[in-house]
């Protein structure tokens, strides 16, 4: 059995480690350009400006390396996608620095170090996707008929407690099911020749982004607990970010404010009563896209709605609406990423027909957030209970590189205008 891990042999294991290839990366993209610029004995007289760059370049590479390998753990990720821009952020980022602290560097070296590692980089994820795609052996017992198909997987339905010739990543079962005893030793050598065993709620997870709300019971409410310690520094970041978009922001929404009130009558900020953080109402700002002597449903209609106006139909597709918010969370009432939060009529309505839709307030709602990014408007109670797993998957995986997607994914949309109601 321990020759039916995929990538167990030798060559296999050195080729997909991740410290590997970072130390091959160094090589290409901060030494092998320092030894063509400077000469292969460069070490011997090497100068300060060049121990700079040198330096420089090793950590903005890292940088970008680790940015990527992190985001590709997430769900629905595709890595390739993320090389080059994480690449030129932190070259870039490298030479704010630089010449912020008037620090002496080779700007070529830098330059051939940038164009090393994209070239790199990209030309070995596109090489190890072509063999990375996931295959995941089932035991069929308990929920994994249900929760084990699509994906962008291939799974491997088991008939016998063995794999026969099949080479897997992993194999999923259910582990509260009542197994036979030949199926729970046949998980266990496959741990011990450590070929890994997940329960199947953990598999779905990973591979969808979402808590299922029918096994969150499974979990416990504590380990939907948010890191307290990231939540500190992920409010000292919201204010830094805010006060640094101010100067551009301002002008764009004095100029959006002029063009709401010129398009019809009534005031250029809506605002409402949502439900907010432990619970606590607060009042959210908004640009008005409505026409104010038109009622409507207490949600934004699918398809064409009667009340949106002109100007608002191009403020709502871009997310320009939304800025005011970014008061609220200058007053703490919001985070720049989180669940959105909704209204307390809709907060009402969903409490008494979706269990457990108050726990999405154990964090801060933001402006942004990853139901959004992942599924979009949502209003009638089918699509809220999709994103309230996925609000449950944002709060058991509160982090900074969770974020870092959101944000991602936040700017492809304002630039597409995907999703928008």
């Amino acid at each position: 059995m321990e020759h039916q891990r995929r990538h167990a042999s030798i060559h296999e294991r050195l080729l997909y480690s991740t410290r590997v290839q970072r130390l091959i990366g160094m090589v290409i993209a901060v030494l092998l350009p320092a030894a063509w610029l400077w000469g292969w004995g460069f070490w011997q007289h090497i100068t300060v400006t060049q121990w700079n760059s040198l330096l420089g370049t090793a950590t903005a590479y890292l940088l970008a390396v680790t940015a990527v390998q992190r985001l590709a753990k997430l769900p629905g990720t595709r890595a390739y996608l993320l090389i080059v821009p994480s690449i030129t952020l932190c070259y870039c980022l490298l030479l704010i620095v630089l010449y912020l602290l008037t620090i002496e560097h080779a700007q070529q070296h830098i330059l051939v170090s940038y164009g090393s590692a994209v070239v790199y980089c990209t030309t070995g994820y596109a090489i190890s996707t072509r063999f990375s795609r996931l295959k995941l052996a089932v035991v069929p017992f308990g929920k994994t008929v249900d929760l084990c198909h699509g994906q962008d997987v291939d799974w491997c339905y088991l008939d016998a407690p063995a794999l026969s010739q099949e080479c897997v990543d992993g194999v999923v079962a259910d582990l509260r099911a009542e197994l036979p005893e030949s199926w729970e030793r046949f998980l266990s050598d496959c741990t011990l020749h450590r070929i890994p065993v997940y329960h199947v709620t953990n598999a779905f997870e990973f591979l969808t982004g979402r808590v299922l709300l029918n096994h969150l019971c499974e979990s416990c409410h504590g380990t939907l607990q948010p890191d307290e310690g990231y939540e500190i520094i992920k409010r000292g970041l919201d204010l830094l970010v805010v006060l640094l978009l101010m100067p551009f922001v301002l002008p764009m929404m004095a100029v959006t404010a002029l063009a709401i009130r010129l398009d019809s009558p009534g005031p250029a900020l809506f605002t409402q009563q949502r439900m907010g953080f432990h619970c606590r109402p607060f009042t959210v700002y908004k640009f008005r896209s409505m026409y104010i002597d038109h009622e409507g449903t207490g949600f934004t209609q699918n398809g064409h709605d009667p009340r949106i106006t002109l100007v608002g139909r191009v403020i709502r597709k871009y997310r320009i609406d939304e800025l005011p918010q970014l008061l609220n969370v200058l007053k703490g009432d919001m985070s720049l990423i989180g669940p959105r939060p909704e209204s307390l009529e809709l907060t009402d309505w969903y409490q008494q027909d979706v269990p457990f839709f108050h726990y999405r307030h154990v964090v801060r709602p933001g402006i942004s957030g990853w139901a959004q990014v992942e599924q979009g408007y949502a209003a009638e109670v089918d699509g809220m209970v999709r994103k309230l797993e996925y609000d449950f998957y944002y709060i058991k995986h509160f982090s900074l590189w969770l974020d870092l997607l959101i944000v991602i994914r936040t700017i492809k949309i304002l630039f597409t205008g995907r999703g928008s109601r």
